[in-house]
Order: structure tokens, then C-alpha cells, then sequence
């Protein structure tokens, strides 16, 4: 090795001015040859649109340095846009680096490397998520200890050094490790050179002969690695790599923006830019353009905003009968310079003519089957992360508009464990994860994501109305207390980087702690959505139900009667600030709405059973799973107060003013899918729901009920039909998708029931089709939804009451497919409004009355009042006639 090119490799910034030089012209060579950069980045922590950092908090761009900041075990920065591929070739790969702490505070042998050949049969993606712990697809470890020995370890199996040097450098303050490899296609040589950059550097090597090409495979990662927390930790000033074998996937560069999310509604596009964390020194300002021919116009401009690194643009008279392709557009600083960075996406046009609107929903976004960080199995995640199989089977759905109800984060184990010293930066780690994997749809589709109680790193929340958990508590004592753990600012962090591309709240007033609210509705394609917040306003149950000795929401006391013990006078569900939107919502079908749906984080109704001897649900995750066709015997109906189910004083008032709208219910978080039907006073006098499946699932609920449903179809399953659950609430099941042996592989996740719902409604016949569908189903192919789906209802089977008596028959000209609202005047209250097919409509009633018809077109000043009118208890020939010009 002579000293020029020792010295090379010490000087970053001419090693630029040197590339540029040597490959002018040398087109295949100049794809993959690859330079770090880091010399002529700002600081942040954003280590680089070429790099994926494990965990975002241990790492930094510092001094023109890649600094790791925690002394923990394999901190990787993985490079997306190069990989060692499968076929022959050689390769040459050097990095410069050094240690952060002195030898005397490091207690253990640390070391700093590159590992090779990372996630070898993953996609790059999953990939790039491996750091922490040993497993399969784990890679060649290639590196300097704090000893100063050269080494060669296998990544995949704990502490198996295959090599190490003889002799040691006598520093590793600053070290030049170059990496050659050659093969001849089915083995492959090894030579490794570490030395001390300068005039006369002392240098040590190590050979491996007969490395098998098929470990030259995968990614390739920066590795600073800590035996223990007083282990040393690494800078890196440079990371060079060329030859045959590498390929080059400069599509993959990642930020500075990472996502976006977008709602259009009444005119008004709301769209939110998701950026990586921006240093001091980067632009503050962005841009949403917008493709006109071969032009592109700026429409908006916006600041990203700290903690949440988000740029919320809003923009008016947004012309809705046309598709628009928009980039997001922004500069970044480099090396004294900027460089332009654009992000992708269609706005799509408002489909207020399409016959059918397609709804796709997912709830529980786990990232892999187990954790790293102190997790166990780190690297079975490549069929759970990036969620490809679902992403592209949605498509085929060629949806209209996507919910994600909730648990798009999980604090514990998703992939890493939560860092509640560094939460910011910890949930951002996590949430790009999230967009990493759905973002090709977000950008394409409206969207609507709420947070649950996982997003704010709980296990379970009753947000109390917004108050802070009381202080020194912990787990599921500090979940019980009620409230937010972590403080408003970071609560507003999280609903920031979620919703703030929804509409504008109904109410914006905060509630306690100044944490933000978001309740809204959307309009679009003619369906009405309301958002509402399930957990924010929610009472906690321990305080209110001393009795029943309650943990985590699970009464322990086993001679606690739910039933009719479990409703506390007083506890809220939505609130009565929610309650008052949504009968306003219920109510206002201006602008074309056909259709209601609500959308939550969760059932209104507790679907799941558990063994009779089991206390509470913390047993679920190591049920058996029994085979397709057997049902589980010796289960009992669960009260569980996390679910919607509780209060049901709270829950009735939200199905009430649901029902005065005929409205759907879309929902997640219980991860076992299930459609049933809503009854308050008797069984089916509300709404229909589907609670979608987990997108993964480690927490398999199931629905086994001791005894068969009544009025269920001779042929149907034993678990549908009329329940009261554990509540006593009532409810119809119509399919439920319980944990079974499908015979799927990964049997760990597929036996577990996960996928996503797919809601349909139809313009023309006002029927509602909503399915849960396995990720492993492919629509084109021509799969099926799970068994008992798609369940299939009219719009105004939402409103289920028997009715006592009905009013004359309204008979409707000049307006094509009316609204009607019936008013009970004894009672001063609206009954329901709803959107009519046709012009023909005799209102059903459910009282004396008398009352009172509006008839209008759906805007406010557009009502005929038809009042004082009287039900007959039979459909009477009486008709009344309404002309609007």
C-alpha cells in the first residue's frame, strides 16, 4: 500500500476533486463508486439522503464528522443507494474512523467496522433496519477493536470471530481501514489493511481466504459498536466504495422529505410534507409546486416547524375537477452550497361522479416479529417490514381514499425498544419507518392517519381530556391514573406529523396541557367523514369503578358485574364537545354528501373472549392457535375498558348521534377484524362497522363465545349472530377473522389473522360492502376476503329502530335526490337526515310526534318546512308534494 494512497484516504475533501478527475468519462465505473460526503454536510442529526441511521438518536453529523452518540451494541448507518449484488465481481471498500471516548473510560473491547453482505434475502429496506444483535441474514462483521487488532466476525452467530490479526495498531484514535475483495464466483478473498493515516503510519492486515459468495451479498453498513454503556463509540470521517460487484440505486436516496400526506375537501387541499430532522445551517422554507405542461408553479410556501419536522400547507379554491401531479420542493445545504430536493405525489381530482368509492383501512403497524435492542429473533422481519405484499395488494384495490386508524408506531419492540430519555427523536425514528413503507401510497391517495394510544408510547390511554399523568408513576399504574405520560409538547409532536394535513378542527380549543385537538370532517367523492378522538376525552375507569379492583382496564375483582356495575355516572367517551360535532355532522349533507362514515381508533362494542380462567388479557399473546375449523371451548366474554365498549352510557350517545346521519363505522386497534352491527335499545337499531385487521399482529384477540349467537343464519358460524358483550352491550356479528392455522408462512405472522378492510359505496344503489382481507389474499389473482366478508347492507340499515309509526309519503320535484330531515317536535330534536335516491320518501318515526319534514337540496337556506304532521301507524296513501323550481 504506498503512501499516497494512505494519504488519500485521510483527506476527505480532495478525495472529491480526485473522483471527479479519475472517473471523467468512465460511465459504468462512476455509477457505483460511492463518497460518504459527510465533509460537506451541516450538522444534524440527518446523517445523509444516502443513509438509513440505526437509531436516529445515535447518530449525528458533527464538524463534518458521522458521529455516533450512544455506546450501545452495533450502532449501523446502512448506505441504500449501493449493495453488494449477486452476481461475480470485486469490490474495494475504505472508511476513516476514530474513537469518541478516551481508552481510560472504556472498560470492554469496542470496535468500528463495516458489515457486509447485510440482509442478504430482505428487501434493502428491512434490511437496513439490522444493527443490535446477532441473526440470520445478519452479514460479515469486518473491523478494528479498541485493542487495535484487525478481525473478521460473522455477524449471524454470537461472538464467532472467523479471523483476527496477529499484531495490533497502537492507537485507534484515527484509523484508515481499506477492505479488498476478489472471487471467482463461488469463493471469495478477503484482505484487510487498517493503519494510522500519515507520513509513517504503522498498519496491520488480515487475509481470509475462502469466504462464500453467497455472505457477499446484501447491505452494506457502518458499524460503531459498544460491548457495554462505558464502551467506546466512533466517528467517521470517510466511507468510500467501488468495483464490479457493486450495484448502484440512486432512486433509493431517502429525505430530506420522506413522506406526505394530503385530504382534499369543500375546495380546500390540506397537505403535509413529513421532513427528516434539518440541521441549523438547512433552508427553513419549502415549496408545493404544482405541473402545469412542461412548467412547474409554485402555489404554497411553508416553513418546516421543530419538534415534528413538518411543512403543513394549505391552499383554497384548489381546483378539485382535475388531477394535478405536485412536487414538494426544497433546498439542503452542502458543503457551502445548496442542492434542490424534490418529493413526488398526484392530487388526485375529487371523484364526485364515481358510482363507487373504495375505502382502504389498517390498523397495528408492526414492523417486525420481534425487537431488537433487547428483543429476541431480530431478523425474521423481511415478510413483516416494508409490508410490500400489503401495499401492493391495496393497490389493486385502486382505493379512493386510506385510513390508518391508529397504531402506526409501537413504542416497545417495533423495531426497537422506546427511548423515553430521547422521545423525540425515538418516535421520529419509528414513524419514518411508517412512511418508508406506506408513503407510495399516501403521495398518490387521501389519506387520514390518527394516533392511538401506541403512537403516544402507552399501552393503553384514557387521555382524561388532555390532563398529565401524575407524576412517579409507571406502567400499567400510570395507564390506570389516566391522562399522558410524556409532556403536551411531545403529544403535539406526534398529532403534528399525523393530522395536521386534516381540515381544520371543528372546535380548535385545546384541551388541558395546551395539547391540541383534531376532530373534523372530510368530504370527498360525496362520502362525509367525520374523524373523531376516541382517547382523548376518555374517562380512566380505576378511579371511577373502585370495585372492581381495575388493572389496565381489566376488572379484577371476578364478582365485579360489568353489566351492570361498569357504568360510572359521569365518565365520558367522546365528550360532549365531540357529541355536539357529530350530531352536527349527522345533519349537514351540504355539498353533495350521499354517504356517512365515522372514522376512530376503535370498535364501539368489546368483540373478544379469553379463557374463563384468566384474570385479564395479558395471556392473549400465548393462546394456542388451533387449527382452521375448531372452535375454542371454556372462553368467556371479556370486559376490557381500553375497547369502546366503555362507558356505555358514553358509547350509546355516540351510536345515537351516528345513527341520525345512517352513518358507517370504520375502526382498527383491536386487531381482530370483525362486522357487526350496533344495537343500543334492541339489537340492530344502529349502524354497521367493520374493525379492520392488524397490519401485524402481537396481540391475537379472538371471538369464541360460550354460547352461539341468536337469529345467526343455521349455516353460519357459532360466533355470530345477536350478543350482548361483556358490557352488555348489543351487538349482531357477522364475521369475525379469528387467529387460525391458515396454513401460511410465516405461520408467526399469518396464523395471527393480519391484513387490512376494504369498505365500498355505492352512488347509485346506497349499499355498503366492507371485507377484511388477509395480506397474504392477492385480488388479482382473484382471493377471497376472509370468511363471512364482504358483508353487504343498505344505507339506511344504519338506522335499525323499529319504527312506530310513519308520516305521509313525500313526493320531490326539482331536485335531484333530496335531502330530508325529520324533526320531533315534542322532543325538539332532530330524529335523522338523510340524502334520498330518487324523489319518493315516507319517513319512518319513533314516537307521538308531531313533527316536522325539512326538504331541501342539502345547503342550509334550500329547506321547505313541512311541520305539525302526525304518524300513522301504518304506511298511509296520504302524500305530500314538493316543487322546487
Amino acid at each position: 500500500m504506498s503512501k499516497n494512497l494512505k494519504r488519500y484516504i485521510g483527506l476527505p475533501v480532495i478525495i472529491v476533486v480526485i473522483l471527479v478527475v479519475r472517473f471523467a468519462g468512465c460511465e459504468p465505473e462512476a455509477e457505483v463508486r460511492f463518497q460518504s460526503g459527510w465533509h460537506m454536510s451541516p450538522d444534524r442529526r440527518w446523517v445523509g439522503p444516502n443513509f438509513w441511521a440505526n437509531r436516529l438518536q445515535d447518530w449525528a453529523v458533527i464538524n463534518r464528522r458521522l458521529v455516533c452518540l450512544e455506546s450501545r451494541p452495533m450502532r449501523t448507518v446502512h448506505v441504500l443507494t449501493r449493495r453488494l449484488g449477486a452476481t461475480g465481481g470485486d469490490f474495494e471498500i475504505s472508511a476513516q474512523f476514530g474513537k469518541v471516548r478516551l481508552p481510560s473510560q472504556d472498560t470492554t473491547v469496542s470496535s468500528a467496522g463495516i458489515l457486509l453482505g447485510a440482509g442478504a434475502n430482505l428487501d434493502y429496506r428491512a434490511a437496513a433496519l439490522i444493527h443490535h444483535s446477532h441473526g440470520p441474514s445478519g452479514g460479515l462483521y469486518a473491523g478494528v477493536d479498541t485493542r487495535g487488532f484487525l478481525f473478521l466476525r460473522d455477524f449471524e452467530q454470537e461472538d464467532l470471530t472467523i479471523a483476527s490479526s496477529d499484531e495490533a495498531l497502537p492507537s485507534t484514535e484515527n484509523v484508515a481501514l481499506i477492505l479488498k475483495a476478489s472471487g471467482n464466483g463461488e469463493q471469495y478473498a478477503l484482505d484487510l489493511v487498517a493503519f494510522t493515516p500519515g507520513e509513517s503510519p504503522d498498519s496491520v492486515s488480515l487475509t481470509v481466504s475462502d469466504v462464500a459468495a453467497d455472505r457477499l451479498v446484501g447491505n452494506l453498513a457502518l458499524v460503531s459498536h459498544a460491548q457495554s454503556e462505558n464502551g467506546a463509540r466512533f466517528w467517521f470521517a470517510s466511507w468510500q466504495m467501488d468495483g464490479n460487484k457493486l450495484e448502484a440505486f440512486n432512486s433509493r436516496m431517502l429525505g430530506p422529505v420522506i413522506g406526505s400526506q394530503y385530504t382534499l375537501s369543500r375546495g380546500t387541499l390540506k397537505l403535509t410534507a413529513q421532513f427528516m430532522p434539518l440541521g441549523e445551517m438547512d433552508g427553513k422554507l419549502a415549496e408545493l409546486q404544482v405541473s402545469e405542461g412542461s412548467d412547474w408553479n409554485t402555489v404554497a410556501t411553508t416553513e418546516v416547524v421543530e419538534p415534528s419536522f413538518t411543512a403543513t400547507f394549505r391552499v383554497e379554491g384548489w381546483d378539485a375537477t382535475q388531477e394535478h401531479r405536485f412536487r414538494l420542493a426544497y433546498r439542503r445545504a452542502v458543503g457551502g452550497a445548496s442542492v434542490q430536493h424534490y418529493h413526488y405525489g398526484t392530487i388526485k381530482r375529487d371523484p364526485v361522479d364515481k358510482p363507487e368509492i373504495v375505502v382502504a383501512a389498517f390498523t397495528g403497524n408492526h414492523n417486525v416479529a420481534r425487537g431488537v435492542d433487547g428483543g429476541q429473533f431480530p431478523w425474521d422481519w423481511g415478510v413483516w417490514f416494508p409490508h410490500t405484499d400489503i401495499v401492493e395488494h391495496v393497490g389493486a384495490h385502486q382505493p379512493d381514499f386510506l385510513f390508518f386508524s391508529g397504531d402506526q408506531v409501537y413504542e416497545g419492540a417495533s423495531p426497537t425498544a422506546a427511548d423515553f430519555e430521547q422521545p423525540y427523536e425515538d418516535y421520529l425514528y419509528k414513524w419514518y419507518l411508517w412512511y418508508w413503507a406506506f408513503g407510495e401510497l399516501t403521495a398518490e391517495t387521501p389519506s387520514v392517519s390518527v394516533p392511538d394510544d401506541h403512537d403516544v408510547f402507552h399501552g393503553n390511554i384514557w387521555g382524561a381530556g388532555g390532563k398529565a399523568t401524575p407524576p412517579g408513576l409507571s406502567g400499567a399504574e400510570a395507564q390506570d391514573a389516566g391522562g399522558y405520560k410524556l409532556p403536551p409538547d411531545w403529544v403535539n409532536m406526534v398529532e403534528q406529523t399525523m393530522t395536521s394535513h386534516l381540515p381544520d378542527p371543528f372546535d380548535p380549543t385545546p384541551v388541558e396541557q395546551g395539547i391540541g385537538v383534531y376532530y373534523t370532517d372530510i368530504l370527498y367523492g360525496g362520502v362525509s367523514f367525520a374523524v373523531v378522538e376516541d382517547r382523548k376525552f376518555k374517562s380512566a375507569p380505576k378511579s371511577l369503578l373502585p370495585a372492581g379492583d381495575i388493572w389496565n382496564g381489566w376488572p379484577r375483582n371476578r364478582r365485579f358485574d360489568a353489566k351492570t356495575q361498569a357504568d360510572a355516572p359521569g365518565a365520558q367517551l367522546l365528550g360532549e364537545r365531540q357529541l355536539e360535532f357529530l350530531e352536527h355532522w349527522a345533519n349537514d349533507w351540504s355539498d353533495g354528501a350521499w354517504m356517512k362514515v365515522l372514522l376512530s381508533q376503535t370498535l364501539f362494542a368489546n368483540v373478544a373472549t379469553i379463557p374463563d380462567t384468566a384474570l385479564n388479557g395479558s395471556v392473549i399473546p400465548s393462546l394456542p392457535v388451533l387449527p382452521m375449523g375448531e372452535y375454542v371451548e371454556g372462553d368467556r366474554k371479556v370486559s376490557d375498558m381500553d375497547s369502546n365498549g366503555w362507558p356505555q352510557t358514553g358509547r350509546n350517545n355516540a351510536l345515537r348521534a351516528m345513527r341520525k346521519g345512517f352513518a358507517v363505522h370504520l375502526s382498527g386497534d383491536q386487531h381482530l377484524a370483525s362486522t357487526v352491527q350496533y344495537g343500543v335499545d334492541e339489537w340492530g337499531d344502529a349502524g354497521f362497522a367493520l374493525c379492520v385487521p392488524s397490519v401485524a399482529n402481537f396481540w391475537p384477540r379472538r371471538w369464541f363465545p360460550p354460547t352461539p349467537g341468536e337469529n345467526r343464519d343455521p349455516n353460519a358460524p357459532r360466533y355470530t349472530g345477536d350478543f350482548e358483550d361483556g358490557f352488555g352491550n348489543k351487538i349482531t356479528v357477522h364475521a369475525v377473522s379469528n387467529p387460525h392455522q391458515y396454513g401460511k408462512e410465516p405461520a408467526q405472522l399469518h396464523d395471527r389473522a393480519p391484513g387490512y378492510g376494504i369498505a365500498k359505496f355505492d352512488r347509485n344503489t346506497r349499499t355498503a360492502s366492507l371485507a377484511a382481507w388477509p395480506r397474504w389474499a392477492d385480488p388479482i389473482a382473484g382471493d377471497s376476503p376472509y370468511a363471512g366478508w364482504p358483508v353487504t347492507f343498505q344505507q339506511q340499515d344504519n338506522y335499525g329502530r323499529t319504527p312506530t309509526g310513519y308520516l305521509p309519503r313525500f313526493e320531490i320535484s326539482g331536485v335531484e335526490n333530496p335531502v330530508v330531515q325529520v324533526v320531533d317536535e315534542s322532543l325538539g330534536e332532530i330524529v335523522y337526515t338523510l340524502r334520498i335516491t330518487g324523489n319518493s320518501f315516507t319517513p319512518m318515526v319513533f314516537g307521538e310526534g308531531p313533527f316536522t319534514v325539512n326538504v331541501g337540496s342539502g345547503a342550509p337556506d334550500s329547506w321547505r318546512v313541512h311541520p305539525g304532521l302526525e304518524p300513522t301507524s301504518e304506511v298511509s296513501g296520504e302524500t305530500v308534494t314538493v316543487s322546487f323550481p
